[in-house]
């Protein structure tokens, strides 16, 4: 276990607690798929304390709606405590998606808009929930929540920072507050 530069770095899901005695931990992942870790060797873990470790990547398996990671210098459940609600990172390269799958931290800061062409402000925040991500869209002091779905998110451009989206009937009205 070394000391990490998090420079890299990108979170990729939480340590929720231990899983059995053999050093096993249960992560809640912000990924749908153990193919995002296809290419993972080493991951990062930075527990409060802020500093990051460094840990080869034993295994990482479905267990219901979560993860069990295994890796090495973990090997009991006492070790595997420390990590208890600890941020798990890896390093930009590891990572890989599908087609039309996109990274959070490629999408913070794109600018929204309807198909009409109006403007509704741009990606602050991406809220992970049990179904679709949540996009957090602001303009000023008004915020608007775009459910990450087919159904509404249109157009992605990567290059021009920019998100189309059709909203649904009463989606834009339900956020008015």
């Amino acid at each position: 276990m070394h000391q990490a530069s998090p420079g890299y770095l990108l979170p990729v899901g939480t340590v929720i607690r231990p899983h059995g005695s053999v050093g096993l931990l249960r992560i809640w992942p912000y990924a749908r798929s153990e193919a995002s870790f296809m290419d993972v060797e080493v991951v990062h873990i930075r527990p409060a304390s802020g500093k990051i470790y460094e840990h080869k990547l034993i295994s990482l398996k479905p267990h219901k709606n979560i993860f069990l990671m295994n890796l090495e210098g973990i090997g009991t459940k006492d070790q595997a405590e420390k990590y208890r609600g600890a941020e798990i990172l890896v390093s930009k390269e590891a990572l890989s998606c599908k087609k039309d799958e996109y990274f959070w931290h490629e999408l913070l800061g794109f600018d929204v808009y309807i198909d009409t062409e109006e403007y509704l402000g741009c990606i602050t925040q991406v809220i992970s929930t049990g179904g679709n991500d949540i996009y957090v869209v602001k303009q000023g002091t008004k915020e608007i929540l775009i459910p990450a779905t087919y159904e509404v998110v249109k157009k992605i451009d990567l290059e021009k920072k920019k998100m189309i989206i059709t909203p649904m009937e009463g989606l834009l009205d339900l956020n008015e507050v």
